[in-house]
């Protein structure tokens, strides 16, 4: 059989009448005979040493013969076969290339033929109300239009074809947007009327029947073929959340929220089915509980489930795309407005709250029934289940809310703190035998290792008046150690540390809250110390009493606020410390009005100095008046005493440093002087109550360190030169305990003039 390049060659009418083959197989027999001679020769020139020049040259001769005709053939066939071949190459491809532009022409063809036909079959089924196929139709049209777009999408039609889509995919969602309305009819209320439970009694949703027939539960066939469109179309997801965002704001949401709220199913006559919203009047509860909330959503969602999402779309039913859309937020807006009222406020009646978790579990059974919800476990079982967390959290948050309104209150209405006043335990369970055996134990060793008893007086508050609102502070901090003892560990562990946030919240919060006050009015200042101290007090032994009835960790020693103590009374010492500062700088203020009291003969020098003295003793007198009955008997002594004392001071230091003081001069300053201690002391009365306590406020020299040297000047300002000698007795008198020589020295030399006597005293004074 002849070869591909002879066919070709053949086909072109350009072979000469011998076969090419048979000429390079004639060539080829031709080289190997020479081949065989030229061996032969070679052999017989080189092995047998035999002469052959003749033949040697015919050889020779006929190899060029040879040579020159395979140069020819060589020439010949690269110069002839080879460019036809090139030539019917190219005419092929060419060919080929025909052939593939034919089939895409035909494929086109077809495809446009699809369009067509889907776009008739369309329009047949659009005016029938055959949603489903006019849907497949148009999905058909559009897989037609995407295969040309790939192959062709610079043809000019592909526009218009695209177009056509387009505009026919609109009217075909316009019909069904259509009706959608006529099946699922919304009434709201006007969206400038603001939202309340008699807005939310115009909301209306009616499901239309769509022509369902009698005794069919499922939703009727024109409504399965609306939504099965959207669906192929891709809308019904769009249709599906604008449809839940109505459903939860306007009629889910507010049964959840309104507890007089409820729905009312009606089924009027060639109407379907009507959900509307009503209010119960004569329910007044702020809060519904979870049992009827849980009713009110199932009647909804029930309702909806028969009327209308009882469709499967896909692999799924339009039930559990709802739920997918509304579940989230609804089960959170339950938990914040519905279940979160509902935990206990006490821990007796944590075990009462077992009914609503079997309602929730019941609620979201009836939902995974009607395919709402696909999940086993949700937030909201979760949230209902984790109830002792959540009593905790929530006991927790309103004892600090509590706990911040009491600090946040008028101090000023006090109540009278006595040695006998006892907090008023909540009645404990008996401690753990374990506890027992702790307590025995150190009830026994402490006889041994002290046997001395403690006084009845010691570990008692001394009489004084603190805010009603610290006493209620301290009680509400009891109760909830007490809700804390039986509870959980985790349980207990919140409580034990809210009620430590709430001592801690009292150092920052009074303080800076009742800032102004404490500093502008004496009276808080001192109330606010009495605070302090008494729950300083109290927290000593608050752990003690509670720490053996609490759960591991807090028994073994962790329940303790002693640590705490320190900061309160530091807080309460300062606080009064800072109002003591700014008395005794207002007193030292009003002496400086007195003109250093200097030439009190001046008229006018000594009426101011009479008007600075009687200014200090009214501001004692008022102290007095709002502290003695505030402040513990010994503090208010030390605070009154400290006062009077720095006005002393500061009136033996001006009169220490007059130079020159004249006998009408030392009459008037006497007078000053008298008046302040005779007033003085008058700070110091007791009260009737505390008459027991009259020791602490005779005793006027031990709170005014100053008292016996301002008595001794006072002295000295009306006494002559031998008494004043007489009362230094070398060094021995009280004169020489209250003053220097040097001081001493000076009054001499202001109140009497350069005479020998008295420099006869000024050299008995050493």
């Amino acid at each position: 059989m002849a070869s591909f390049v002879t066919e070709v060659l053949a086909s072109s009418g350009k072979l000469e009448k011998e076969d090419l083959s048979g000429k390079i197989s004639k060539m080829s027999r031709k080289v190997e005979e020479t081949k065989e001679d030229v061996c032969d020769m070679i052999n017989k020139r080189y092995g047998d040493f035999l002469p052959a020049l003749q033949g040697s040259e015919d050889l020779m001769v006929q190899v060029d013969t040879v040579s020159k005709e395979m140069d020819t053939l060589k020439n010949w066939i690269e110069t002839e076969v080879l460019q036809n071949v090139h030539v019917a190459v190219a005419e092929y491809t060419k060919l080929k290339q025909q052939l593939e532009k034919n089939t895409i022409i035909i494929t086109m063809l077809g495809h446009l033929k699809e369009f067509h036909s889907a776009m008739e079959e369309f329009n047949k089924a659009l005016p029938e109300k055959k949603y489903v196929d006019a849907a497949n139709q148009l999905e058909r049209a559009k897989k037609s239009v995407d295969s040309l777009k790939k192959k062709m999408s610079d043809l000019p039609l592909f526009g218009v074809l695209s177009s056509e889509l387009t505009v026919q995919r609109e009217n075909l969602l316009y019909h069904l947007g259509d009706e959608w309305k006529q099946l699922v009819v919304w009434k709201l209320p006007s969206s400038k009327n603001p939202a309340g439970e008699k807005s939310f009694q115009k909301v209306e949703l009616s499901l239309s029947d769509g022509g369902r027939k009698d005794g069919e539960d499922k939703p009727a066939a024109l409504l399965c073929c609306v939504l099965q469109a959207l669906a192929i179309q891709g809308a019904l997801q769009h249709k599906l959340k604008l449809f839940s965002q109505v459903l939860l704001k306007n009629m889910l949401k507010p049964l959840v929220i309104e507890s007089s709220l409820s729905v009312r199913v009606t089924e009027p006559q060639g109407k379907g089915t009507v959900l509307s919203l009503h209010c119960v009047e004569e329910i007044q509860e702020e809060r519904s509980s979870p049992s009827k909330v849980y009713g009110k959503l199932l009647l909804v969602l029930n309702r909806l489930h028969s009327e209308l999402l009882d469709v499967s779309v896909g692999d799924k039913k339009l039930s559990t795309l709802l739920g997918e859309l509304i579940w989230e937020e609804l089960s959170q807006c339950i938990i914040r407005e519905c279940l979160l009222y509902s935990i206990p406020t006490d821990s007796s009646q944590l075990d009462q709250y077992s009914s609503v978790i079997k309602e929730t579990e019941e609620f979201e059974k009836s939902l995974k029934e009607m395919e709402y919800l696909q999940r086993d476990s949700t937030d909201l079982l979760k949230y209902a289940r984790d109830v002792n967390c959540h009593f905790a959290s929530k006991k927790c948050k309103d004892v600090i809310v509590a706990a911040r309104k009491l600090m946040t209150s008028k101090m000023h209405n006090t109540v009278k703190i006595t040695p006998d006043s006892r907090l008023r335990l909540p009645r404990l369970p008996a401690p753990s035998s374990e506890a027992k055996v702790k307590q025995e134990g150190g009830a026994g060793e402490a006889p041994m290792a002290n046997p001395k008893q403690l006084s009845p007086t010691s570990l008692r508050l001394p009489a004084c008046r603190i805010s009603e609102s610290v006493q209620q502070l301290m009680a509400l901090a009891l109760d909830t150690l007490h809700e804390a003892v039986g509870s959980s560990t985790q349980c207990a562990l919140q409580l034990f540390f809210t009620v430590r946030n709430i001592f801690q919240l009292f150092c920052d919060v009074v303080p800076t809250y009742h800032k102004e006050s404490l500093l502008k009015f004496p009276h808080l200042a001192a109330i606010q110390h009495n605070n302090c101290m008494y729950l300083a007090h109290h927290l000593l032994t608050l752990g003690h009493h509670f720490r053996a009835h609490l759960p591991q960790p807090l028994s073994e020693s962790f329940a303790t606020f002693v640590d705490m103590v320190p900061g309160f009374r530091k807080l309460g010492a300062q606080c009064f410390l800072t109002q003591l500062e700014a008395q005794s700088a207002e007193l030292l203020e009003r002496l400086s009005t007195a003109h250093n009291f200097c030439n009190l003969d001046d008229e006018g020098n000594y009426i101011a100095a009479s008007k600075a003295v009687r200014q200090v003793i009214h501001q004692l007198k008022q102290l007095g008046t709002v502290w003695q009955d505030v402040l513990p008997v010994s503090i208010y002594c030390k605070a009154v005493g400290s006062l009077l004392n720095t006005a002393v001071t500061e009136i033996i230091a001006k009169i220490m440093m007059l130079e020159d003081i004249s006998s009408e001069d030392g009459e008037h300053l006497h007078t000053l002087c008298q008046s302040v201690i005779e007033e003085g002391p008058l700070v110091f009365i007791p009260l009737a109550e505390e008459s027991r306590n009259r020791r602490y406020q005779e005793e006027v020299p031990l709170h005014v360190k100053k008292w016996g040297t301002f008595k001794e000047l006072v002295v000295v300002l009306r006494a002559n030169l031998q008494e004043i000698v007489d009362r230094w007795a070398d060094g021995k008198g009280p004169l020489a305990v209250e003053f220097s020589s040097l001081e001493v020295k000076s009054l001499i030399r202001a109140l009497f003039q350069n005479t020998e006597r008295r420099a006869v005293a000024l050299t008995r004074i050493k």
